[in-house]
Formats: structure tokens, sequence, C-alpha cells
């Protein structure tokens, strides 16, 4: 989760929008498009001419200069083993203080690469003067990665979320396929991933769809792929994922309505809510649809309406009562435990 300090409010992203940061082009369509958060990448996405110095002067201008409204900016340095990775961080750091939210670690294998990422920034918001604190994501790209998630996850108090990679990851593991049937192929590693994030806390974000409608994809191949999309999201939330790394702005409408839940079934859930109460809590029946409740089915109802809060679309007030009535018999709150508050 994103602590967005001076905001006084919370991200867990449904969409993470990648993309390579060397022209201010890039990084101007970025801040327009609708997703929750950016990632300015050095790294992958980043040819090779434009490595070094030539990619940090245009993002640090572009992140002293665009408006990115109010999206999570966290940034994708070269991997911490590369020739490139501290002079990428220190650009930024001293280049851009209080202009940007995180930074995203490729490649991390070990809770060391963590706590030696953690140091730096340490030592850097006190050389670039921020006022706020620098959070981290790390991508979750290789077999020792996915053991070691859960140590990750915990290495630092900087730490927001995991992302599960999987073109390095596919590479690695030598699975050809990881496209059509990525939710089975890769079950284990995502979910893995995801466990490790939500015992530390934290948000997690699959994998980008990496199948694109071009110029001259037919409109019935479109429609295929935007489905292929939507499955593909819809299989990874249902193994624990809060959002989607996207590639490219058309896969975020449909990644966001993914990861949020319709007007339908946040009445659904305020309604079930609010009989469990009515009706004394324990374990219970509905009594007009025959649907059963506890305290556990409506732990998970608390973590739905919270992702409705971060939509816009139910007031934190309403949350904050109903999950205290929850904390009130139960000891602890759902929301705080898996870090879905300020």
């Amino acid at each position: 989760m994103y602590i967005m300090q001076k905001q006084n409010r919370f991200v867990i992203p449904r969409t993470e929008l990648t993309y390579p940061c060397h022209t201010l082009k890039m990084n101007e369509k970025a801040a327009g498009a609708p997703v929750d958060h950016v990632m300015p990448d050095f790294e992958d996405a980043c040819p090779y001419e434009f490595k070094g110095d030539a990619s940090r002067k245009v993002l640090v201008e572009a992140l002293n200069t665009i408006d990115f409204g109010n999206k999570v900016i966290a940034i994708r340095p070269n991997n911490i083993r590369s020739k490139y990775f501290l002079g990428d961080v220190q650009a930024i750091m001293i280049g851009a203080p209080d202009k940007f939210h995180g930074i995203i670690l490729p490649k991390t294998e070990t809770h060391d690469d963590i706590v030696h990422l953690s140091r730096l920034l340490d030592a850097l918001e006190v050389q670039g003067g921020w006022t706020t604190h620098v959070q981290i994501e790390a991508l979750i790209e290789t077999p020792l990665a996915v053991i070691n998630a859960y140590q990750i996850a915990t290495a630092s108090t900087r730490m927001a979320g995991l992302i599960f990679g999987i073109a390095d990851f596919s590479s690695t593991m030598g699975v050809r396929e990881m496209i059509d049937n990525q939710n089975r192929n890769f079950h284990y590693a995502k979910q893995a991933t995801a466990v490790a994030a939500k015992a530390a806390a934290l948000h997690v974000v699959d994998n980008a769809f990496l199948r694109l409608i071009r110029p001259d994809t037919s409109p019935e191949e479109a429609a295929i792929i935007k489905q292929q999309l939507r499955e593909k999201n819809e299989g990874s939330r249902d193994l624990g994922m809060d959002g989607t790394w996207v590639i490219h702005p058309q896969q975020a409408e449909i990644a966001n309505d993914v990861f949020t839940p319709d007007d339908e079934q946040i009445e659904k859930t305020k309604r079930s809510l609010e009989v469990y109460h009515r009706l004394g809590g324990g374990s219970i029946a509905d009594p007009e649809t025959g649907e059963f409740y506890d305290e556990a089915t409506t732990k998970g109802m608390l973590m739905d309406l919270a992702k409705a809060v971060q939509a816009g679309k139910v007031s934190t007030q309403y949350l904050a009562e109903l999950s205290a009535k929850s904390k009130e018999v139960s000891g602890y709150d759902i929301l705080e435990v898996m870090g879905r508050v300020a």
C-alpha cells in the first residue's frame, strides 16, 4: 500500500503502467493514462543508447515539469547488480525530491537487496532534502525470489508491495507459454507471491498481459484479445492479486474494472454487513436470501469495501464504522491487519 503522505490517502494499485522514460513524450502520455500508478522505466524498456545520463536527465525534467495528477509514481531503476543502478537512484533522488513516491526494484532476489536499497534511500533523502518517505515495491522475477518472497516483503518498513514478473520468471523456469495459460502454468508462483505480500500486509500486483491490439488488428481479433485480458485478470484476482501491471493504456479500462467492485456488488455487500450486525453477528443465515454469514465471511466483505472506498464509491467513514463493529467483537480490525487503512 502506498501512503500518500501529503494527500492523507492510501493507494492499493489496480493498474500499474510501465513505460520507457527516455523521452518527454512518453512521460506526458503516461501522465494522462487512466491508471492508478505509473512506472517510468530505466531498465528493460529503455533502449541501450539511452542508458545512463540521457534517460536520467529526461526523467528528472519530466518529474519536475509534468503534472501526473493523483497517480502514484514509482520508478524502476536498472537492477541492483547493474552498473547503472546507483547512478539511476542518485539522479532521481537528488534531482526530483518529493516528486515521486516509490522505487520498484527489479530482479530482487533476497532480503539483503531491499536492505541495501533502503539504506541508500535513507542517505539520499537527507542529501536531497526530502520531506516525504520513499516506499519500495519489489519485482519477484526469479525462482529464488519466489522462495524468498516473505523475507523480501518484510525487509524494510519502506515496503509497499510485491509485483510478479512473468517474463523473466518464465525464462528462468524454461516455460515457453506465458500468455494463454499463465494462471495455470504459473499458479504456484503467482499465489506464493500473493501469500507472501498479504502475510506482510502489502499489496500485490500481477504481471502484464503481453498481447496488445495493434492498428491492423481486426475487430474480431481485438474482441478476443480484450476477453483474454479480462479472463487473465479475473483469474489473477481470484489468486489474491490486488491489481495488475499494464504495458499500454488500452489495457487500463478492463483491468480497473476487474479489480474494482461494481455498484451491484457494493450494494449487496453493504446490505449483507448491515443485516449481519443488525441480527447480532455469529453464524447466521440471511432471512431474505438464505446466504450464510459469520465473522470470517464479513471480514472478506470489509476488504471488498476497502477497494470500493479507494474507487470513491463508498465513504471512508462508513467503512470505519463497520470495521469498528467487527473489531469490538473479534478483537482485531482486518483492514488494519492487511494494511487497508492509512
